[in-house]
């Protein structure tokens, strides 16, 4: 048998409570290693690159299985072990990387050659069955990528976006100039992210031109609150307008006022309501996820990929900290990002709100990136605060642990890193993927939850509303036959980079410093800065 994943030591918050039941059910996936990431991240780079020739020219579904099938040998060798030990597995990926099966905690034991013990969060009591180590037989390696989930620990704060302030009845802002509302700086609703970012209000006319909304942890976007929302906000669009629901693991969407949730009901108002009549797709994933400790982020990468037309933009306002996952998921997840990056999928999702200390301000002594941001196959999107816009303090930014630094992003990354010089030294991995790519506001967010109006703040407002310029963007694009933004990066960090709207001030404390400050251009705190949309219109071609 050879080690093949193995933690240093328990994640923070979490003790060993003793061994697992011998008898308790595993429901465990395992990767096949791919056939060709390499040449996957290649003909990423090169549809998503302006400066490329394939520019544009998106990948089919079955151009990204290809890279991504594992090998034959690779099938057959895990079939074998499979075979020899009794164990029924069933493939649950279009490309048939992904294998699920069940098995009691005494049989996984002896399979791995794995301690799985009943490790309990400290703070909420929440107990899972995890082990710190695992082998796979010797003659696997180089076929099995990973058995999910053994080393990568659950995220108890899967953290949703903080109402600032009790839910109050206001009233409506006539906007009778292309100023910016003076109400815009203690509370931002679409007319202000119009007047700021330049948004037009001119409704989509691409039917095909979808954006899309994940939905989890039983949070649930409410019909009857989208339609008080927009007749509030947006009298200029039929108060009826919605979204579609897809559903996987049980997921479901429930209309009653008190099942209403916050981020859900957040991110489908401002998407619906500042993508005028994009056609907009909630995805609910549901508590039945098959995939451990990610709580359905990767069944639904997995889901969208089956599809053969998924929404053109992805938003996601949920994150966890990099240290609670292990290294081969990140890469594994990651990579499943660039495969729908290929097909022209452009993925969103927030950095995180506590600053350098990832997705929650626990005492730490070096600075906590956040995944998937530290991915460089998606964007991730910081927050920004009032008018002018300076960095919202809790905005998550910094440098991964696990992923190089991606090319596209060395120059604006090593022009910051040269005016930081000295401070926070050995904080932070200074040669790691930086993030976030981009900002949006991100404070004093008025939504309406339960029939009643609040402001609610973190990253988690700033992604769909990013996400929101992307698909008009896209929509207009559409209209001129031309292809959708898809993975937005390499067009950011070059022939984007000047339609934003730089965010030279602020910082984002944790960890018991003052975190990264933000400076001209790119930085860990708003990165490269927020929506110019007549200037994005330019750069995209239009």
């Amino acid at each position: 048998m050879a080690l093949h994943e193995v933690r240093e030591d328990i994640p923070d918050g979490f003790v060993n409570s003793g061994s697992a039941p011998q008898d308790a059910v595993l429901n465990l996936r395992l990767a096949l290693v791919q056939s060709d990431a390499a040449g996957l991240e290649k003909a990423l780079m090169d549809v998503s690159t302006p400066s490329s020739a394939l520019y544009g020219q998106h990948l089919s579904k079955e151009e990204v299985e290809k890279f991504v099938a594992p090998s034959p040998e690779s099938v057959a060798a895990v079939n074998a072990w499979f075979a020899e030990n009794g164990i029924e597995a069933k493939t649950i990926s279009p490309a048939g990387d992904w294998l699920s099966f069940s098995i009691p905690v005494d049989k996984a034991n002896e399979l791995l050659d794995a301690d799985f013990g009943v490790f309990t969060h400290e703070e909420t009591g929440q107990t899972s069955i995890r082990t710190l180590a695992y082998s796979i037989p010797a003659d696997l390696k180089g076929h099995v990528d990973l058995v999910h989930p053994t080393v990568t620990f659950p995220n108890p704060f899967a953290r949703l976006p903080a109402m600032v302030t009790p839910p109050k009845a206001k009233k409506a802002v006539n906007l009778t100039s292309d100023a910016v509302p003076a109400s815009c700086s203690s509370t931002i609703t679409p007319a202000c992210l119009q007047a700021l970012y330049g948004i037009p209000t001119a409704p989509a006319k691409v039917s095909s031109n979808k954006l899309g909304v994940s939905g989890f942890i039983e949070q649930f976007a409410n019909q009857a609150d989208l339609r008080t929302f927009l007749t509030q906000f947006r009298p200029d669009i039929p108060a009826a307008t919605t979204f579609t629901l897809q559903t996987l693991d049980g997921g479901r969407n429930p209309q009653s006022a008190s099942q209403a949730g916050v981020e859900a009901n957040l991110d489908i108002q401002y998407t619906v309501g500042v993508a005028t009549e994009v056609p907009n797709v909630f995805i609910s994933v549901g508590e039945q996820f098959q995939d451990g400790a990610l709580e359905g982020f990767l069944d639904i990468i997995n889901f969208l990929l089956g599809e053969s037309s998924p929404p053109q933009v992805l938003t996601t306002s949920y994150g966890q900290n990099e240290n609670t996952i292990s290294r081969a998921l990140a890469n594994n997840l990651c990579n499943a990002y660039a495969q729908l990056g290929a097909r022209g999928v452009s993925i969103l999702f927030a950095s995180g709100d506590g600053g350098v200390a990832g997705s929650q301000s626990t005492r730490c002594t070096t600075f906590l990136p956040t995944f998937p941001s530290g991915c460089p196959f998606m964007t991730s999107v910081g927050a920004t605060t009032g008018v002018p816009e300076t960095s919202a303090s809790f905005s998550s930014g910094g440098f991964s642990n696990f992923f190089a630094q991606p090319s596209y992003q060395a120059s604006a990354v090593s022009t910051f890193l040269n005016a930081l010089g000295n401070t926070n030294s050995g904080k932070f991995n200074r040669s790691g993927r930086a993030f976030p790519d981009v900002a949006a506001q991100g404070d004093n967010v008025e939504i309406v939850v339960g029939g009643q109006f609040g402001l609610v703040a973190g990253t988690s407002c700033s992604s769909p509303i990013f996400a929101s310029v992307v698909s008009l963007l896209n929509d207009e694009l559409a209209a001129q036959g031309k292809s959708p933004l898809g993975f937005l990066n390499p067009f950011l960090y070059s022939t984007g980079a000047a339609a934003l709207n730089d965010i030279t001030t602020g910082s984002n404390p944790g960890c018991n410093t003052n975190g990264f400050p933000a400076r001209a251009g790119w930085d860990p705190v708003t990165g490269l800065g927020t929506p110019d949309f007549a200037k994005l219109r330019t750069a995209v071609g239009l």
